[in-house]
């Protein structure tokens, strides 16, 4: 996969980082206090000249969207700009470039949306999006994201944790991974139906099970407030910030849990440049190029902005202990 370069972005396009900030802070304070009703407001979208700004998630979502608990740790990275976030994605369903996405997902109706749960729980079905978000929390986690092709963004996701879902359906004791699968639908997704498509449709993404229920691994609904554009994987999408992005898969219509390890998308495309694991690890490069540092977005050829990566993306704290003991270069 080849890594193009973003043009420049206007100004009157971005979302306006400290506005955010500022709100987010708001809240934080509101929430100490116990304020709860100032909610709504504070998540008010700023003013913003890109169609994407526009929420477009249905009343229930929006309201559980404005009563997200805030990231009650400051993020210490700047966040990526909106525009960024919501113009520069790997959704193959909707083309290879980085700005397909945006382009030709304009289409694409998420809303009502049904996740089957299946496999080894003790409380398999298919269930609407709306009664997956009955009672469960939401909050803003602020993660970086490292995408394989050595590029990065910071972005305040709003979700809740993957193990407070899976609870809920009983998993068995024969449950040792967790298997997720994208909608599979041509006239949605124009790409399933290229006959020069490299990948075998529906995309396919898997976690171990201690992976999958660790407090970090979240589904997201959405981003800087607002229910997750098409681009960016509505309604639902997975969120592991210590691996790589592709392991983040969107639209997700099915969750199965299993005692084997499942065939993933690109551990079955790839073996040799994408591994299950997928952990980020500047140490151990890609056949085509290093992982050592990144491109923190935004970032152009004349004024590029290059960090370095982080082991586990800078989580290492908190998820190097589900590795102990694993060879990180062979299971890579």
């Amino acid at each position: 996969m080849l890594i193009k370069f973003p043009s420049k972005i206007p100004a009157s396009e971005i979302t306006p980082e400290p506005i955010y900030r500022a709100r987010r802070d708001f809240m934080r304070g509101v929430v100490g206090a116990g304020a709860g009703m100032a909610l709504s407001s504070a998540w008010a979208a700023p003013a913003h000249t890109d169609k994407d700004a526009v929420d477009r998630g249905p009343d229930w979502l929006r309201k559980q969207l404005a009563a997200a608990r805030p990231d009650v740790v400051v993020a210490k990275d700047p966040l990526t700009p909106f525009y960024n976030v919501t113009h520069y994605n790997n959704f193959y369903e909707f083309g290879y470039q980085k700005e397909d996405p945006a382009a030709n997902s304009e289409g694409f109706n998420p809303y009502p949306w049904n996740v089957e749960i299946a496999g080894e729980v003790g409380k398999p079905g298919s269930y609407h999006l709306e009664d997956l978000l009955k009672g469960m929390e939401l909050e803003e986690r602020v993660y970086r994201l490292r995408c394989v092709e050595a590029w990065s963004m910071v972005i305040p996701w709003i979700g809740f944790p993957l193990a407070s879902l899976l609870k809920r359906f009983e998993p068995t004791s024969k449950a040792k991974y967790v298997a997720f699968t994208t909608l599979k639908d041509a006239k949605q997704f124009p790409e399933q139906k290229s006959y020069f498509s490299s990948i075998d449709w529906p995309y396919i993404e898997g976690l171990r099970m201690d992976e999958a229920m660790h407090p970090l691994t979240i589904l997201a609904v959405g981003l800087y407030g607002k229910a997750l554009p098409n681009q960016n994987g509505a309604p639902l999408r997975l969120v592991v910030p210590w691996k790589y992005g592709f392991k983040s898969i969107k639209s997700i219509v099915r969750i199965e849990l299993t005692e084997t390890q499942p065939k993933t998308t690109w551990s079955e495309i790839a073996p040799d440049e994408y591994g299950f694991y997928a952990n980020v690890n500047p140490k151990v490069d890609h056949p085509r190029w290093s992982q050592a540092t990144e491109r923190r977005l935004p970032s152009t050829l004349f004024s590029p902005n290059i960090v370095p990566t982080q082991m586990f993306n800078g989580y290492a704290d908190e998820v190097a202990s589900l590795y102990s003991g694993l060879d990180l270069r062979k299971f890579y």
